[in-house]
């Protein structure tokens, strides 16, 4: 077949040698199967902006770093430069997230390298070599489901142990190989830590792995494990090993309201005697202590 144009670069480093069919096009990019030497790899091309049907939400951005300072106000004006570096960082997101995940053992293709907008990486395929079909297009018995379940739990552990949430995982980014689910399409994994919709996103991720399975095995739209796993990552006790059951109780203690109030006006007063203290110390000597103190400190 002709050679994309965004490939040819690739081609002309020596990193593909051919490339023979295209595999799928999605929301943002479109996948073709490369060559590269003797093995089959994949070379995912990312849509411009203006092209993809997935919008950089700025959920899915918040707590992402950037190179720069000149890098972050030019991507909040939204300048042609801008622009442009919003892009590179949400193809390159993608990028780092894999050899991230990688590097901590989830189940994800394997990347091998990154140039103008093209992601190579590994091809999950089938026994027969062929692309590897998605969870959604295969029929499970019930316990086939509640294996593939309770790995994709494990999987979705691991990457919150690594500090990422997928933001997107659904039956549509999975592939099954041989070997098992393979998580795939990371262009907007978020920062566990530094993201304010991280729990959110991982609940709806779990929640998408337990409506999906549970159609194969129904007690499984009934767990409860976003809320568990969070739980253990807020405390700092999740580990890889650690055993979660599905279940999650609640909180039903009231908040102390009062207490809070309490805690809130003793910080008022605190602040305005500093502030008391700071304008006293800075007023010209004929001029200190001829202001009333306030009542609230007397």
């Amino acid at each position: 077949m002709k050679t994309p144009k965004r490939i040819e670069p690739l081609i002309e480093d020596g990193l593909v040698d051919e490339v023979l069919r295209p595999l799928m096009s999605g929301k943002e990019a479109a996948v073709y199967v490369v060559r590269c030497g003797r093995e089959l790899r994949c070379a995912k091309v990312y849509k411009e902006a203006n092209k993809r049907s997935f919008r950089q939400a700025a959920e899915y951005q918040e707590g992402r770093k950037v190179r720069n300072s000149r890098q972050a106000r030019a991507m909040a004006k939204g300048s042609k430069f801008g622009r442009k570096e919003a892009e590179d960082a949400w193809q390159s997101a993608e990028v780092a997230a894999l050899f991230k995940l990688a590097g901590a053992g989830v189940r994800v293709p394997k990347p091998y390298d990154f140039l103008e907008g093209v992601l190579l990486m590994e091809m999950i395929a089938d026994e027969y070599g062929d692309a590897a079909p998605r969870l959604n297009d295969v029929e499970l018995e019930p316990d086939q489901a509640r294996e593939y379940h309770a790995y994709l739990i494990r999987q979705i552990v691991l990457m919150l142990c690594a500090g990422l949430v997928h933001g997107d995982l659904s039956e549509f980014n999975v592939l099954l190989d041989p070997q098992g689910p393979v998580i795939i399409d990371l262009p907007q994994a978020v920062d566990a830590a530094g993201n304010n919709h991280a729990f959110s996103m991982l609940e709806r991720d779990v929640g998408n792995m337990a409506a999906y399975f549970g159609r194969f095995a129904p007690e499984l739209k009934q767990t409860r494990y976003a809320k568990e796993m969070w739980a253990h990552y807020q405390a700092g006790t999740l580990t890889p090993e650690t055993e979660l059951t599905g279940q999650f109780e609640d909180s039903t203690q009231q908040a102390d309201v009062y207490g809070v109030m309490r805690e809130i006006e003793a910080a008022k007063r605190d602040e305005a005697r500093r502030q008391a203290a700071l304008a006293a110390a800075e007023a010209p000597p004929g001029q200190r202590d001829e202001e009333p103190t306030p009542p609230w400190m007397r």
